[in-house]
C-alpha cells in the first residue's frame, strides 16, 4: 500500500448527485488506504462528514421506497446473480469478493443478505462502499437487512463505538443517520421467482382474532396477534405488510415477522418452535422448508446469520468451514446457509482461530436455482487495529440477548433530534 495518500483525498460529493464508477473506485481506494495508513480518528480527513451524510441520505431515500420483499427478475442468457452472506465489517475481504466475483454491472446483479457491520473493525467503510454501489446501480445491487443492522446489536458488538471513534464530536449525528438507513433495508428477496433469500430465514404467520361483538365498533379491524401456541408459516402477503422500520425487531406482540426473518435458524427437528437459544425468532425443520418452498413454488432458500462460532455450538448441523452449508434437502428443493466473512470473527479470544473460509454464490440462467459456490480465504495480513467491543466478554453467536435493552429501542424518531 502506497504511503502517499490518493490524489482524490478528501473526497467530495459528485456534481448533481451523479455517482459514477470512477467515484466509487475513488471512494474504495481512499477508504482502503485509510484503513492501512491512518488512525480511526483520521477518517474524516478522507471522507468528510457532509459527504458521508449525503451518501447515507441518498441511499436511504432509495431503500425506504423498496418493498419488504424484493422481486428480482434478471433477464438475458449472460446475466448472473451473486448472493453474499454476512461480511461483518471485514473490509478487505469484501473488496476481494467484489473483484473475484466481478463488480456489479448491467449483467451482474448482487444480493447482499445483511450483517454489514459489527465485530469487524471497518463496518463504516464496508457499508458505505456497498451503499455507493446501491446508489449507482439501484436495480442491480440489493441490500437486505441483517440482525446486526439494529440499535441493540450495534451498541453491543462494536459499530456504535466504531462510529464514535472515527467521527468524534459528530459521531452521534452520524450514528443516527446510519440507524435511519438500517431501518430502510428490505427484509427478503425473491430471485427469478425461484429463490428466496433472507438473513435468518422463514417467519410465522399472524393469527387473526375478531373482537367480541358486544365491544366491536362498526368498521373496527380484527385484532392481529402472533400466537406462539399455534405457530404456522407466514405468507408472502404477510411479509409484505409487516412494519420493518423499527430499530430493534420485537420478540413479542403483533409485529414479529421482522424479528423472525432476521433471527431465525434452521433445525433438523421437524416443525416450528420458538428459538429459545437466541431469545427471538424461530427454529424450523425440513418439513417447514418443504412447505415454504412448495407453497410459494420456490426451489431454493439462501439464508445467512450463522458463522463458524454459532455452528460450533450446534451439533445438529454442519460447521461453517467452507463458508456455506446445505442444511435441508427436501422434495421441492434445498436450504443453504451462506457466510461470507472468512477467518471470522476478526477478534477471537482463543489462540486457536476458526480460520474458516467465506463464500459467495453465483446463480445463472435459465432458472437461477442451481447455485455455484465460490469459497475463499481471508485477505492477510490485515491492518493492525483495536477492537471496538470487548470480544473476550461478549458472546460470539448472538445468544442470550438482553431483551430489556432491546425493548428500550423503538424507532429513530425516539432519538434526540439533530
Amino acid at each position: 500500500m502506497d504511503a502517499n495518500p490518493p490524489s482524490q483525498i478528501p473526497l467530495s460529493w459528485p456534481p448533481e448527485d451523479a455517482l459514477t464508477l470512477d467515484w466509487i473506485h475513488s471512494l474504495t481506494t481512499a477508504l482502503e488506504w485509510a484503513s492501512w495508513k491512518l488512525p480511526p480518528s483520521g477518517l474524516p480527513s478522507v471522507l468528510p462528514v457532509p459527504v458521508l451524510l449525503r451518501l447515507l441520505l441518498t441511499a436511504s431515500n432509495i431503500l425506504h421506497k423498496e418493498p419488504n420483499c424484493l422481486r428480482i427478475d434478471p433477464q438475458g442468457e449472460e446475466t448472473s446473480v451473486v448472493v453474499v452472506g454476512d461480511v461483518h465489517g471485514q473490509l478487505h475481504d469484501v473488496l476481494f469478493l467484489l473483484k473475484d466475483a466481478g463488480f456489479p454491472s448491467d449483467k451482474r446483479f448482487f444480493v447482499f443478505n445483511g450483517d454489514y457491520v459489527d465485530r469487524g473493525a471497518w463496518g463504516v467503510e464496508t457499508f458505505l462502499i456497498l451503499l455507493a454501489w446501491k446508489v449507482f446501480l439501484p436495480e442491480r445491487v440489493y441490500l437486505l437487512r441483517g440482525n446486526h443492522e439494529s440499535k441493540y446489536c450495534t451498541s453491543v458488538y462494536g459499530f456504535e463505538k466504531e462510529v464514535m471513534e472515527k467521527y468524534g464530536e459528530q459521531g452521534k449525528q452520524v450514528y443516527r443517520k446510519f440507524l435511519r438507513c438500517f431501518e430502510g433495508l428490505p427484509l427478503a428477496s425473491i430471485i427469478a421467482g425461484n429463490v428466496y433469500t433472507a438473513h435468518g430465514g422463514v417467519f410465522r404467520g399472524a393469527a387473526v382474532i375478531p373482537s367480541k361483538r358486544s365491544k366491536r365498533k362498526k368498521g373496527r379491524k380484527p385484532i392481529v396477534i402472533a400466537d406462539s401456541n399455534s405457530l404456522r408459516l407466514g405468507s408472502l402477503e404477510e411479509l409484505l405488510k409487516a412494519r420493518r422500520t423499527v430499530l430493534d425487531p420485537p420478540w413479542e406482540g403483533s409485529n414479529l415477522i421482522p424479528g423472525d426473518v432476521l433471527w431465525s435458524d434452521p433445525s433438523l427437528n421437524p416443525g416450528l418452535s420458538p428459538n429459545n437459544e437466541r431469545g427471538i425468532g424461530l427454529l424450523w425443520g425440513p418439513d417447514c422448508t418443504e412447505e415454504f418452498l412448495k407453497k410459494n413454488k420456490f426451489k431454493l432458500i439462501i439464508r445467512s446469520h450463522e458463522g463458524p462460532d454459532a455452528r460450533d455450538k450446534r451439533q445438529d448441523l454442519k460447521g461453517m468451514h467452507e463458508g456455506y452449508t446445505i442444511d435441508h434437502v427436501v422434495e421441492s428443493g434445498r436450504l443453504i446457509t451462506l457466510f461470507s466473512a472468512p477467518d471470522y470473527p476478526q477478534f477471537q479470544a482463543t489462540e486457536e482461530r476458526y480460520n474458516n473460509q467465506g463464500a459467495y454464490i453465483v446463480l445463472s440462467p435459465p432458472d437461477y436455482s442451481t447455485p455455484t459456490f465460490h469459497s475463499f480465504d481471508a485477505v492477510k495480513p490485515r491492518p493492525k487495529v483495536n477492537p471496538y467491543y470487548d470480544f473476550e466478554e461478549v458472546i460470539d453467536s448472538d445468544e442470550e440477548l438482553d431483551l430489556k435493552a432491546m425493548e428500550s429501542s423503538t424507532s429513530v424518531e425516539d432519538l434526540t433530534p439533530i
